[in-house]
């Protein structure tokens, strides 16, 4: 079955050249003109969301965090002409798995549609437990005491690449290859971003993730 991609973008040129291109590439593609359009519009069935930023109305960043809050999982892409750092760390705060700045080329944003939809957690045991926190892999799920922690695809996939590898320490470099392989663009800041939500949303089990300065990262369960 071909995957449903959700654009939202209040230009509707831009609208239908990537519905067309995407269409071309096997994908089944639902247009939405604003963010309001898009929450009528959004099903459990689409596998991923190509988000403008700056629309009238409900922003794009708005959008995300109205999903995220709702711990609506789909990967977001942002299509924005901000196209400074601070806003593309905006972008992944927000909720957002990728950023890809305007213009752009058709090619590029269907190489990241690709991308972000082909990337697969963990491919080690199907459950760890580290004192009260849980990292079940088959259903993508972090569970604290009894209750369900939401994560972005993101975040579920960075926590589960440092779960995989406890005690080895990664450098962001190491973290990006894996974590956004084919993404280009990606810096140093976006993973220093992802980790620091990924640490308030552990709580009390944070120090899971523990950092070593001028090297990197790692999951350190000596923590617990």
């Amino acid at each position: 079955m071909a995957q449903k991609i959700l654009i939202v973008d209040d230009d509707p040129v831009i609208g239908e050249v990537l519905e067309y291109n995407l269409a071309n590439e096997g994908f089944q593609v639902t247009c939405a003109h604003s963010a309001e359009e898009a929450l009528k519009k959004l099903t459990p069935l689409h596998a991923l969301i190509l988000l403008d930023v700056m629309m009238s109305g409900m922003s794009g960043y708005k959008l995300a965090e109205k999903l995220r809050r709702e711990k609506n999982q789909i990967p977001i892409i942002f299509l924005t002409a901000k196209d400074t750092e601070d806003n593309m760390l905006e972008g992944f705060s927000a909720g957002g798995d990728d950023y890809i700045s305007k213009p752009f080329s058709v090619k590029e944003v269907i190489a990241r549609v690709k991308a972000v939809l082909k990337r697969q957690p963990s491919s080690g045991p199907s459950l760890l437990v580290v004192g009260g926190l849980t990292i079940d892999f088959r259903l993508k799920e972090l569970i604290i005491g009894t209750e369900k922690i939401f994560l972005t695809k993101t975040e579920f996939e960075l926590l589960s690449f440092l779960a995989d590898n406890p005690q080895r320490i990664f450098s962001r470099e190491d973290i990006i290859e894996k974590v956004w392989k084919d993404t280009p663009f990606i810096t140093e800041r976006t993973v220093d971003v992802h980790i620091t939500r990924l640490r308030k949303k552990l709580g009390e089990h944070a120090s899971l993730i523990s950092s070593r300065p001028g090297f990197g990262y790692r999951f350190n369960v000596a923590k617990t």
